[in-house]
């Protein structure tokens, strides 16, 4: 089983939802963790929270993933901090939905720029130092990304094209030692699409989980690589 311990991990989206439950998990596995979000202030106050639990090392950082510049700048502020770079976590995202003849413009290039381009500049920028770690990237998709839905077009696109560039970018890089996965998560209690978590999503997937599975993934001997993941809700709506 592979050590967590004092790895170097950068998530983007990492300040609220899957991104925090992930952080949160691999903290309880004394890894050093940076977290990213759209503010310095939203980001330092989730590390500080994880710094509480005193055990792993928390950064906050700010970048927006669709930003290259800052994707860039940002990895360069984990190097300077801890010397290297280990696991690249690719979990900032965002969702609008609707009809395609009311879709905005804006909305359509908002998502694809986070969940698909985004993810691109956020790889783009730790690849080097992946390459010199024979590091991890894992992309959190979304069971979106191989079942489309009314009214999810600008989403769907999005989480499809995802999968399919981490699987193509797994192919890519596996020759350097990287390993790459996608997560691709139904349901789960975060605030994404503004919704608010409340015992009423008991049922979901909670954030937790999925640092669970990160975790899982990380310790497993190096020789296998589950490079796509699917995970659901045990019961559907809680049944």
């Amino acid at each position: 089983m592979q050590s967590i311990k004092n790895k170097v991990v950068l998530i983007t989206g990492g300040s609220k939802g899957i991104g925090l439950g992930i952080a949160e998990a691999l903290v309880h596995q004394f890894a050093k963790v940076a977290i990213t979000s759209r503010t310095q202030a939203t980001a330092d106050k989730a590390a500080l929270v994880l710094n509480k639990i005193g055990k792993g090392e928390v950064i906050g950082i700010a970048a927006d993933v669709c930003d290259p510049i800052a994707q860039q700048r940002a990895v360069e502020q984990v190097i300077t901090k801890w010397g290297r770079l280990d696991v690249l976590i690719a979990n900032a995202g965002l969702g609008y939905f609707g009809s395609v003849d009311t879709l905005t413009i804006e909305q359509w290039k908002k998502t694809i720029d986070t969940n698909l381009s985004g993810v691109f500049y956020s790889l783009k920028a730790s690849v080097q130092a992946l390459k010199e770690s024979q590091g991890y990237i894992i992309t959190i998709a979304s069971l979106a990304g191989t079942n489309f839905f009314e009214g999810g077009a600008a989403y769907n696109a999005s989480k499809f094209g995802l999968v399919g560039f981490t699987q193509a970018a797994m192919l890519d890089l596996r020759k350097f030692g990287i390993k790459v996965a996608t997560i691709m998560p139904g349901s789960v209690a975060t605030e994404f699409n503004a919704h608010t978590p409340s015992a009423k999503d008991a049922w979901k997937i909670q954030p937790e989980d999925i640092g669970q599975l990160v975790v899982d993934l990380l310790e497993m001997n190096p020789r296998t690589l589950p490079s796509k993941i699917e995970v659901r809700p045990s019961m559907p709506g809680g049944k």
